[in-house]
């Protein structure tokens, strides 16, 4: 499986409530509203967005690696909004491997009602169908109680912290790992 047979199209992926597509880039303002959120991106890797050129760098970014047939991110919109509340990744993949790394981010308007687990598990689930995955993971900031909630609820086990494991906004930041294998996938 190679990465430009994946992201030379990129599927649309569906859940009960959600949509995982490609951003647009109508999306701006649906994206600047979460990614200008400071609640939002103090566990993130990226900063808080200031101006709308901010959230436009990332759209073209996303764009142009569409273009490319580059790893890039879905948008998450849920069913009947025709909003963009998130996205969500695979941040890297390794084709050679096998294995790959989720990453993602939802608007503070959606937390606590189980739509990012949602989507992860879809992407867990494409993952070991659709890109020949063995094993998949994510990571997060030890004090991010939320994202370690959805790992585990999609079906993730934690696996340890990585000790400064990434300088992230200046800081080099402990990340706990976690992981789920193809053969512990129930989907």
């Amino acid at each position: 499986m190679k990465i430009e047979e994946i992201y030379g199209n990129l599927p649309t992926l569906e859940t009960e409530r959600l949509f995982l597509r490609k951003i647009k880039t109508d999306d701006l303002e649906d994206m600047f509203i979460y990614g200008s959120n400071a609640n939002v991106t103090k566990c993130v890797t990226w900063n808080t967005h200031q101006t709308r050129a901010d959230t436009k760098e990332f759209i073209d970014f996303a764009l142009d690696n569409y273009k490319n047939k580059q790893v890039a991110p879905w948008g998450i919109e849920m069913k009947g909004e025709q909003k963009l509340i998130g996205t969500i990744d695979f941040v890297w993949w390794k084709p050679v491997h096998k294995t790959a790394e989720i990453g993602y981010v939802i608007s503070e308007d959606y937390w606590g009602k189980g739509i990012t687990t949602e989507a992860v598990k879809r992407l867990i689930e494409f993952g070991f169908r659709n890109m020949e995955l063995f094993r998949i993971q994510a990571k997060c900031f030890v004090e991010n109680i939320g994202s370690q909630r959805v790992m585990e609820k999609a079906g993730m086990s934690y696996e340890g912290t990585n000790r400064k494991d990434m300088l992230v906004k200046g800081i080099h930041r402990d990340l706990k790992v976690y992981s789920i294998l193809k053969e512990e996938f129930q989907g």
